[in-house]
């Protein structure tokens, strides 16, 4: 790893790139058991839900993964956080999100997407910043291995399923994404950048392959690191192990983006609602890992809450600290 540029500033400079259900716990962990100065570049390929709904009618980037950051790190009394969850259960906006409306309406006075999302920061109390990754109205498509092309998230997943055959590479539609200037300025001043966790090509890799911002991850001098899932997803990283969710990343960002990977070491015995489905744990592959130039930091960050094995808020932000803290040690 190189020599680590802090400066000692009392409040390191943390940047998360990711989306999707794994991205808010990142953030939730960084607001609640750290002081640090917190941005969250968000993926805006989401075409499913609510959101894509939104996202047609309106014809404005997808609101629901920028709507989880935000609460994420909002400091807000139970009953925001319930009227911003909350989902209409009748009428034409069955199954619509109140967030996904109130980020909506914040872009038709607003003038564009990334400062619907600051106004919408301010409304909330957040704790830091959320960005889109760019405000263009963008989608994603696939190249499977069996040379076929599918287009959007959804049909990224189903078109797995039904032809068994796992993903080459993805792209943007339209290529050449701009990004956000202040997300290319977060990244250059980050004393720690982090990617994930979350889908791996539906909400980590679409960051990445946005314009410039792969470019200015690997030049930074900051700690970088991936949080790798708990879990395959069905659909998508079927039968994956570490080293190859870090092969893609590289692939697609054109280079080792990051240095050390956090992979969880701890699973309840009980897996079968999980197995059923065609989820199974992500096997660590070490030697492999190695192999790639990246550290591995082996650490239980994985609960159960609610039902669900999902990664647990505190124990992400006291990994990314521990391996932060060991890197300005070593650059010292």
């Amino acid at each position: 790893m190189d020599k680590i540029n802090f400066s000692g500033r009392a409040r390191p400079r943390i940047v998360c790139v990711g989306g999707g259900t794994g991205m808010p716990n990142m953030l939730k962990g960084l607001k609640d058991y750290t002081d640090w100065d917190i941005t969250g570049i968000v993926t805006v390929t989401d075409d499913g839900g609510g959101s894509g709904v939104i996202r047609d009618q309106f014809s404005m980037p997808p609101p629901g993964d920028i709507r989880n950051c935000l609460l994420a790190l909002a400091d807000t009394d139970s009953m925001t956080e319930k009227l911003v969850n909350y989902r209409f259960e009748n009428g034409d906006l069955t199954g619509q999100c109140f967030g996904n409306l109130l980020i909506a309406a914040m872009y038709g006075i607003s003038g564009s997407f990334s400062r619907a999302i600051k106004n919408t920061e301010r409304l909330l109390a957040v704790r830091g910043r959320v960005l889109p990754v760019t405000n263009d109205n963008v989608w994603i498509k696939a190249v499977l291995n069996n040379g076929m092309d599918v287009f959007g998230e959804c049909g990224i997943v189903e078109a797995q399923k039904k032809h068994k055959c796992g993903i080459d590479k993805i792209c943007l539609v339209p290529e050449n994404v701009k990004p956000l200037k202040d997300c290319i300025d977060a990244i250059n001043g980050a004393d720690v950048i982090v990617l994930g966790p979350g889908s791996l090509y539906t909400s980590v890799i679409p960051n990445i392959l946005v314009d410039g911002v792969a470019d200015a991850i690997m030049a930074s001098d900051a700690v970088k690191i991936y949080i790798c899932n708990l879990m395959t997803q069905p659909g998508e990283t079927d039968g994956y192990t570490v080293s190859e969710h870090i092969a893609a990343i590289f692939k697609h960002a054109g280079g080792r983006i990051f240095d050390t990977c956090v992979v969880n070491n701890w699973y309840p015995g009980d897996m079968y609602r999980y197995n059923r489905d065609g989820s199974y744990r992500v096997n660590c592959d070490d030697e492999a890992v190695r192999h790639m130039g990246v550290e591995l930091c082996r650490r239980r960050t994985g609960q159960v809450s609610g039902g669900f094995f999902r990664h647990d808020p505190r124990a992400l932000a006291e990994a990314v600290k521990c391996v932060f803290y060991k890197a300005c040690e070593r650059g010292a």
